[in-house]
């Protein structure tokens, strides 16, 4: 299993890698692939990770960490997944305007942030539930799909400093991700938290990628994506 989980994490660092030489992707409307990639994550998130989230909301019920209103603390972290990355894409977006790119300084906060964002999905390649092999290969495609979504707007933001060297550090977080997995294990409820905030992040980093009018984005490729993907993880 750490071999095949290996060969996943190298595959997604390899998308950032790789993802700038395909050119078709790069283009206005926006590519159906890309368009049909957001569907795919989307769809994991919703049929696959919320329902795990459910599942483990009773663990932290079970170690007695309920605070009054604070009794639905999974998707609270999911909640701060999705608002963390909203607030990171309105620092970039507002770091940009009227200029060629995004300062410095948020540059590296943005990609930083990434990086670790990253670096959770390596970990997750480990620790994932339900049939291993299973359960491996839907999340890496899933994962791949949603990279190439990252990186097409991280591209957009940064340019040349992404190219040079925000791409090589999201290709190291998913890897370093999975050493700490292979190396340091979580228990239920700490686990928990990881699959929360990156459900959240990953539903807020696709949607901001489709939404945008000026990207004109396919929304019957996300649809079938997201259609295709979900009858999938059902059937399995």
């Amino acid at each position: 299993m750490s071999i095949l989980s290996f060969i996943a994490a190298c595959c997604l660092a390899a998308v950032h890698l790789l993802a700038g030489r395909l050119r078709a992707l790069d283009r206005t409307p926006r590519s159906r692939w890309l368009s049909a990639g957001g569907g795919v994550s989307v769809a994991y998130v919703f049929v696959h990770m919320l329902p795990e989230l459910g599942e483990r909301q009773h663990a932290f019920e079970d170690a007695g960490i309920l605070v009054g209103f604070l009794d639905h603390h999974v998707y609270l972290l999911a909640l701060a997944g999705f608002a963390t990355f909203y607030g990171l894409e309105r620092l970039a977006q507002r770091s940009r305007r009227g200029q060629r790119a995004v300062d410095e300084p948020v540059f590296w906060i943005h990609i930083g942030s990434f990086g670790l964002y990253n670096c959770l999905v390596g970990y997750l390649l480990v620790h994932r539930t339900g049939p291993a092999t299973e359960s491996l290969a839907l999340f890496t495609v899933a994962m791949a799909l949603h990279f190439l979504v990252n990186d097409y707007g991280l591209r957009h933001h940064h340019e040349g400093s992404y190219h040079r060297i925000g791409r090589w550090m999201l290709a190291g977080g998913v890897l370093i991700g999975w050493l700490l997995g292979t190396t340091v294990a979580l228990g239920e409820v700490a686990l928990a938290v990881p699959v929360a905030f990156l459900g959240g992040a990953i539903v807020l980093n696709t949607i901001k990628e489709e939404l945008p009018a000026e990207r004109e984005s396919r929304f019957w490729a996300f649809a079938l994506g997201a259609f295709g993907y979900a009858v999938l993880l059902l059937a399995v």
